[in-house]
This record gives C-alpha cells, structure tokens and sequence, in this order.
C-alpha cells in the first residue's frame, strides 16, 4: 500500500492534528492489534504470523483478520489487546473509542460471553482512565453467522446497556446475509436505547445502503460512501442525519476508491452529510486515526476547520456522557482558535532548497 501521507505534508502542516480531540467510532478491535503483539503471540503458540498490508479480494482481508482472531487464547491475551488499542488511541488524540466487538467468539475458551464482555470493558476503562480516554463498546453480530445468533448478541447489548455498551452493529459481507434477517436483532438493541450503527455500502452499494436505511433504522452507518452514486441517496442521509463513519485507507486499500484523492468524503460533507473519521482495522490496515485525518489534509485538501467539524461530528455521534460530548466540543473549538506560527517562509525557503538540489 503506498503511503498516504508524508513526513513533508506532516511538517507543513498548521495546527498538529495529534492534539484535535476527537472518537475513533469505526474501529474493530481484535483488527486494531500492535504489530509486535501480533508477533508474540504466533511466537508464543508457534503459529505463523499472519501477513498484513495486500489484500486481493475482501474475502483475503477476513481471512487474515480471522488469523488474528485465533491469536488471542487466554484472558491475559485479551487484557494486553484492550489497554495497547486504547494506549495507541491516546497516541493519536483520541478522547473516545467504541470497538466493534463480539465475546460470543471467545466463549467458552475465555469464559461465557458476559465474562469476556466484563474483561473487555474492565480492561478498557482502566486503561482509558489514566490517558483520558473514554470506552465504549459496539456489539456487532456478523452477517456471515446464522441471524438468530444476532439476535442473542442483541439480547446481551440490550443487558449491558448503560453499563458500557452503547451500540450495536452488524459486520461481515455485505453479500452474505441481507439487513432483513437481522430486523429483530436491531428492534430488540433499539429499543434498549442504544446506537444501531451497521456495516454498509462498501461494496455492495447503494441497494446494501438503502435497504439498511429502510430495514435497520440507523443512526450511523459504517462506510457507506457508495451512496454517492446516487445523489438521491446522499440527500437522504443528509435530511435524515445519518453519520456515516468513514475509513479513508480502509477504502483505498481495499478497492472502494482507485485513487486516495478521488475518495467522496469532501463531497459527502458538502452535500450535507455527517461524517466522522476512523481507523477501522489499523493492523490489517497499516493505520491510525490520526493518519486518517492527516491524509483528509493532505491528500484532500481539507482545512482545519473541515477537520474540527468531523472531529465534533465523532463526538457528537459517539455514545460517550452528554457531559463528556459538551467538555470535548469546547476543546475541539479551542483548537481551532490555537495560534499557529507562520510557516509561508519556511516552505518558501525549503522550495529553494529543493529548486538548489535538483
């Protein structure tokens, strides 16, 4: 994967964008793994490490995230993965995070699906508590398991609500199992009051989008920038308010976009839709957040005031404290008033440096 943003775009840069506070809401969590974890644990059980960074087809990228999946063997395991996503999200000045996760996929090796939740969030908290980073978990079924599963994942998101789960969400292809089979699942999460935020229009596109909109009721949509194919659906999602929770390198890597400034997300925000940015998989990925929004500027041009609003979008969408969302929205617009020195003469004096040494 070529790289999407540089040392020289990150220095010309105005404002730092590691100090933006902002969630990461679009983020799996086993997929969010350190690289060097990644190498204990094959280490350690004598497995192959799983190869990361080119993928084929979507079918190789779940493979490989499966790979890491089985990776993870003792609560110790778990425990490590928790505190290093939410160390590495600090690193890049998140404030809030809501993992996709599924402890069904744990249990029973690791405990009943409410013990591997209870350590997920235990683990989360306390890491998040000394770095100021506030946890939430996304429970989210799997359109490549049978619906009824999805259906008893929904039962514990709607037990845990208000306890540290806030959303409830559905992953896997698009084209294995459509949205109407999990029309119960996000009825009984609904109505527990929590956030329905599902995978779609990635790679299916704008039926995958729109039957999610009609079925599925959601506040936030994973990916879904395929619907600017149809300006129809834009306006939709804009009228309707619905964030859809955008992943730049995840969409360059895996095809959706050939080329990283064609991406749809300037034109998204224009035409009124809410977007936020996340890492999605940054092991699979080669990625971060901050990255995210480091190439949204210099790959897309984007200002810092464009940044400061998707960053409030993330919060504001986000299933953080009603207090937490107003203390961070201040923050975000003391950013953006943040003096920042007057770089016009160094970049003019690095382009003669550059004219002198060609």
């Amino acid at each position: 994967m070529p790289a999407l943003s540089t040392t020289r775009d990150i220095a010309l840069s105005d404002r730092t964008l590691a100090n933006l506070p902002k969630a990461d809401l679009h983020l799996h969590l086993e997929g969010a793994m350190r690289p060097g974890t990644l190498a204990d644990l094959a280490s350690t059980y004598a497995e192959p490490t799983p190869q990361v960074g080119c993928y084929r087809s979507f079918g190789e990228f779940q493979h490989c995230y499966r790979a890491v999946v089985k990776l993870i063997r003792t609560r110790s395991d778990m425990r490590r993965l928790v505190r290093e996503v939410v160390e590495d999200a600090a690193a890049s000045g998140a404030v809030w995070i809501e993992p996709h996760f599924n402890p069904t996929t744990y249990a029973p090796a690791l405990g009943s699906a409410e013990d591997v939740l209870d350590l997920v969030l235990d683990a989360g908290v306390a890491a998040g508590r000394s770095i100021g980073v506030g946890f939430g978990i996304t429970l989210s079924a799997s359109r490549n398991r049978d619906p009824r599963d999805a259906t008893v994942l929904a039962r514990l998101a709607a037990d845990y609500a208000g306890r540290g789960v806030v959303a409830f969400g559905l992953t896997g292809d698009e084209a294995a199992t459509p949205p109407e089979a999990f029309r119960e699942a996000f009825a009984i999460a609904r109505d527990a009051g929590l956030i329905i935020a599902p995978h779609a229009g990635e790679l299916l596109g704008e039926p995958s989008i729109r039957s999610t909109l009609d079925i599925l009721s959601p506040d936030r949509i994973a990916h879904g920038v395929r619907a600017v194919e149809h300006p129809a659906l834009v306006e939709r999602l804009a009228n309707e308010r619905i964030t859809l929770d955008v992943c730049l390198a995840s969409n360059y890597v895996l095809g959706v976009v050939k080329h990283i400034e064609e991406h749809p997300l300037p034109h998204l925000l224009e035409s009124g839709v809410l977007c936020s940015l996340g890492s999605d998989d940054p092991l699979l990925l080669q990625n971060s957040v901050l990255a995210e929004y480091q190439t949204a500027r210099s790959h897309l041009s984007m200002t810092d005031r464009q940044l400061a609003a998707i960053a409030s979008t993330s919060i504001q969408s986000s299933g953080a404290p009603t207090d937490f969302i107003a203390q961070t929205l201040t923050k975000i617009e003391e950013w953006t008033k943040e003096d920042v020195p007057d770089l016009s003469d160094q970049r003019l004096h690095r382009d003669h440096e550059d004219c002198d040494t060609r």
